[in-house]
């Protein structure tokens, strides 16, 4: 007999702004026992140096973690110019040094460079699987970690000040996958100096922004029930780049139960013209009924397929 699960059934998002010094995990820890959710998981871990947006999705919300993950980024960090480290932030030792400091006009120069799609090698500390082990676990040993170069998009990179002569303060627009602190060593090495990421904090994830936040000490502070109501954003929240598709209660009621909805009317084929627009989009589509979402689908021709069923 399957175990039952723990905590209230809580469906929807908690835009967490995560302290420095705890890692994802513990804080989706901590705000699943504020909340006694029976489910949760994060949309986009942070580095425990990190601070800022760590979206926490509950119950059915969980389905969609993907589409947050995939989300575009936002991020102010500082540069400490001169000092090399083994983890590329100040958490790691000190490997190289460098007296000189790059000038300001020389550091925008550089910016446009790291505009677009271009290659990026992850930091020797991450969390990437060779061979079934974590990278940071074989740098920790001494060994020299081989990662390959990938593919990210800077959409946004600009210099905000510089307080010192030591350091620089950036806010940068990105894509999945984007190294922060390969970022700032990359353009470190382009200015002829090292450097490493002293402070980074995340300004926004999709469309979870700071704004929508809440500290772990305000929400223990909160009354459960009073949090719930106060904080908790719709599902959909992290589906904001995907049509929504309205249904009838009958192809609702066949979506709900795993089986494909057939559009063929004129009247159908006007509605998926509709959502997907000129391009067509990838055919993926939030399915709705009576505006509450019934599955994350995809429209294949004058299908629609359920791909992960929301049961709310």
């Amino acid at each position: 007999m399957a175990r039952k699960r723990k905590g209230t059934p809580i469906h929807g998002w908690i835009v967490l702004d995560k302290p420095e010094g705890m890692t994802s995990t513990q804080a989706l820890s901590k705000v699943r026992r504020l909340l006694n959710a029976e489910k949760a998981g994060h949309g986009g871990t942070l580095d425990p140096l990190a601070t800022g947006i760590l979206p926490i999705a509950l119950g059915e919300a969980t389905k969609t973690v993907s589409y947050a993950m995939d989300g575009a980024k936002t991020y102010r960090f500082t540069i400490r110019w001169g000092e090399r480290t083994t983890t590329d932030d100040r958490e790691g030792a000190v490997i190289d040094r460098s007296d000189f400091r790059p000038a300001t006009e020389a550091i925008r120069d550089a910016l446009p460079a790291f505009l677009g799609e271009i290659q990026q090698v992850p930091p020797q500390f991450c969390a990437i699987k060779i061979d079934g082990e974590r990278a940071y676990d074989i740098a920790r040993e001494g060994d020299a970690v081989d990662l390959a170069a990938r593919t990210v998009r800077i959409d946004r990179f600009e210099l905000v000040e510089e307080p010192d002569a030591d350091h620089a303060m950036f806010e940068v627009d990105c894509g999945k996958g984007t190294y922060v602190r390969s970022l700032a060593r990359d353009l470190a090495q382009a200015l002829g100096t090292v450097g490493h990421v002293g402070l980074l904090r995340r300004l926004r994830v999709g469309s979870f922004t700071l704004d929508r936040a809440i500290s772990l000490d305000e929400l223990a502070a909160m009354d459960q029930g009073a949090a719930v109501e106060r904080l908790l954003l719709p599902i959909e929240t992290a589906l904001d780049d995907i049509p929504a598709l309205a249904l009838t209660e009958t192809e609702a009621h066949r979506l709900r139960h795993g089986q494909t909805v057939a559009l063929l009317t004129r009247q159908d084929r006007e509605r998926l013209m509709a959502i997907q627009g000129p391009g067509g989009g990838d055919g993926t589509v939030i399915a709705l009924f009576g505006g509450t979402p019934v599955a994350l689908a995809r429209v294949e021709g004058a299908e629609v397929r359920p791909v992960r069923v929301l049961n709310l």
